[in-house]
């Protein structure tokens, strides 16, 4: 199994959406167009033609005010996702190194990331890789539109890792 990785154009959104469906959500958009505008990169991973993972790294610092008041101006990887049949072949670690790759090219020492309270396997990863845990508990707050149009304000219970890069 080849995997290449490269940022995000537009025309991946299709692909992206077909795969990894968002319906009115419309988040891989929402990530690239923070990529258009330069305040994230949105990362990629291909196999065979299709997009079987991705992530972005937040520039400008964590999402969330509760973690950014504690890490002002560390870079976030965010909405990281391998999809079902492609995990646990190392695409995830992989997504991950190259955004610690891509912030240490910046002259980044410290780079984040949130993984949810119900998340063991995604932590047990992020230790793996040398996150840490920080003592920062939050509520990641996102948008979500219902299949009636609904939009509602999601709040998932959440910790903070980092590591030093």
């Amino acid at each position: 199994m080849e995997v290449d990785f490269r940022e995000c154009g537009e025309a991946d959104l299709v692909l992206l959406e077909d795969v990894a469906p968002t319906g009115a959500n419309r988040y891989h958009e929402v990530r690239y167009r923070r990529h258009a505008d330069g305040v994230s990169t949105f990362l990629i991973a291909w196999s065979g033609g299709i997009p079987v993972g991705s992530g972005e790294i937040l520039w400008e610092g964590p999402r969330e005010p509760a973690v950014a008041a504690v890490f002002p101006g560390c870079p976030e990887i965010n909405g990281l996702l391998v999809l079902e049949r492609w995990q646990c072949r190392g695409i995830g670690s992989q997504l991950i190194r190259l955004a610690e790759g891509r912030a240490g090219a910046r002259g980044i020492k410290r780079i984040g990331l949130g993984v949810g309270h119900d998340n063991d396997r995604a932590a047990a990863l992020y230790q793996r890789l040398g996150y840490e845990e920080t003592s920062v508990d939050y509520d990641d707050h996102y948008p979500w539109i219902d299949e009636a149009g609904v939009r509602h304000i999601v709040a998932d219970p959440c910790r903070f890792l980092t590591k030093a890069i």
